[in-house]
């Protein structure tokens, strides 16, 4: 199994490398943004020679796919610096956007889908049932831009952008650890997890429900089990497993999808890199980033089915 997963991760990798290398060879002309405004056409043919556009198509990308194995994605246009040494300097601000967004998910989302699917009639069950509907309908851009509106302008009780102070704890750089970085974090985390949110709240009650049915909740509630170690000890670890396969798989889309949430809160993270990146044509940064999407969502799934593998013995029967 593990090797299937592998081998399909090494064909996804070729698909995608020449995918991207097609579409973003085709984005313009990058020796527009190289020259100076008044660069002559000996000195923009000096400028494509020099980074290699001058090469035929394939020549191009055979050459790109050579460094690409050997971790190296040619250097930024812009900075002057190696591609993947300017997305890895923006990898931290994006990685503790999407940690903090799949947290605030899981920790509000699950238990309200539990208690909705255990209690459907309640008050609290019906208004959450109504908001996930709401937050699935409302796009993510309009719903960070109301967040700034009420939180930041009207209210002015958290910043409208940027990271805030980086803090340092056992050598790992972070604005977690600050007060400062905390307090900039929660509008565009918030904002991130209000689809996960939703996702979350809706498979923890449609799985509580269909297990509240079963046979073994009946026979456990013969046995005068109280409904609250009912729902701990035997409706969530049954729907455990697909929540961890869908945490695991929202986490890996918020790295790489945040980067209509990084734009508008102007959150330095490789989503908004990739952006900037577009509009300068900074050709080496885009394939770059591209292709480190498609290793964490290779990684991120065979780290989901591996943690699938060690919570349901009947997966490994099935794997064996």
């Amino acid at each position: 199994m593990i090797l299937g997963r592998l081998a399909q991760g090494v064909a996804l990798v070729l698909f995608v490398s020449f995918l991207a290398y097609v579409i973003v060879y085709h984005m313009g002309n990058p020796a527009d943004v190289l020259a100076s405004p008044n660069a002559t056409a000996e000195d923009m043919a000096r400028v494509v020679h020099d980074f290699g556009l001058d090469q035929p198509f394939l020549t191009q990308y055979f050459t790109f796919l050579k460094r690409v194995f050997s971790g190296d994605f040619g250097m930024s246009f812009i900075v002057g610096e190696p591609a993947m040494s300017v997305i890895a300097a923006r990898f931290p601000a994006t990685l503790e956007l999407a940690i903090s967004a799949v947290f605030i998910a899981t920790i509000v989302g699950v238990p309200l889908g539990v208690l909705a699917g255990a209690y459907p009639e309640a008050p609290l069950s019906r208004l959450a049932i109504n908001l996930s509907i709401l937050g699935i309908s409302v796009p993510l851009f309009w719903m960070g831009l109301l967040l700034i509106m009420i939180f930041a302008v009207w209210l002015g009780v958290v910043p409208a952008g940027g990271r805030g102070a980086v803090g340092t704890f056992l050598g790992i750089r972070s604005s977690l650890f600050t007060l400062d970085g905390l307090h900039h974090i929660i509008l565009p985390a918030s904002t991130l997890a209000i689809s996960q949110t939703v996702l979350f709240f809706r498979l923890a009650n449609a799985g509580t429900r269909e297990a509240l049915s079963s046979d073994y909740i009946k026979f456990a509630r013969t046995k005068g089990v109280g409904e609250r170690r009912i729902l701990a000890r035997h409706v969530l670890p049954n729907i455990l497993i697909p929540l961890v396969t869908v945490g695991g798989l929202e986490l890996g889309s918020v790295l790489v999808f945040a980067a209509v949430t990084e734009t508008i809160f102007a959150w330095p993270g490789m989503g908004k890199l990739m952006i900037d990146s577009i509009g300068l044509l900074d050709r080496p940064v885009i394939t770059a980033y591209l292709m480190l999407t498609v290793f964490i969502v290779i990684v991120v799934n065979l780290a989901v089915d591996l943690l699938n593998l060690w919570l349901d013995p009947r997966l490994r029967t099935r794997a064996r």
